[in-house]
């Protein structure tokens, strides 16, 4: 297998065509957890030699990179961190979507983390997940079709077997 880090993941996409499947893509909400689990789990997956794709380094914006959907499709395994503010990222939400429709075409293991969040929360998009597709639905910048691509999305994961950390320190 091909190891693809953050640094080779911030390189062109052509070079990234070219990778074969890593182990595990982990999806998160940068300002809720790069600094404290995402990174511990990073570093373990790397310590234990499993090829992982995390995104430290890909530019933000609007529309989700192409080398995210290629590293979701490549991968054999998602870990899904849900936190307080993911789904106020419409980033999150699309890999989540994406990660949830690679996982329908069989073959694909999605492990939802609820970290310090309820998993009833992201099941029922109640507190912040609740919040956060009320502003969707006020600032009208996404289809309802969309909207509810992404709720059904958090619903199937938020149903998955996972880790609840919501005592996380």
């Amino acid at each position: 297998m091909v190891k693809v880090s953050a640094e080779a993941a911030s390189s062109s996409s052509s070079s990234f065509s070219s990778a074969k499947k890593h182990d595990v893509f982990i999806s998160f909400r940068g300002e809720d957890t790069r600094k404290s689990f995402t990174s511990h789990l990073y570093a373990a997956f790397q310590h234990n030699k499993i090829q992982t794709f995390i995104d430290y380094k890909l530019p933000k914006g609007g529309e989700i990179s192409p080398i995210i959907l290629k590293a979701i499709e490549h991968s054999n395994l998602s870990v899904v961190v849900l936190s307080k503010h993911y789904a106020s990222s419409t980033w999150c939400l699309r890999e989540l979507a994406k990660i949830i429709e690679h996982k329908k075409r069989g073959g694909h293991i999605v492990i939802p983390v609820f970290f310090k969040v309820d998993p009833s929360h992201v099941r029922k998009q109640t507190g912040t997940y609740g919040k956060a597709f009320e502003k969707y639905e006020r600032d009208g910048k996404h289809s309802m079709a969309m909207l509810q691509k992404w709720k059904a999305a958090l619903t199937e994961v938020a149903n998955l077997v996972g880790w609840n950390m919501r005592n996380y320190r």
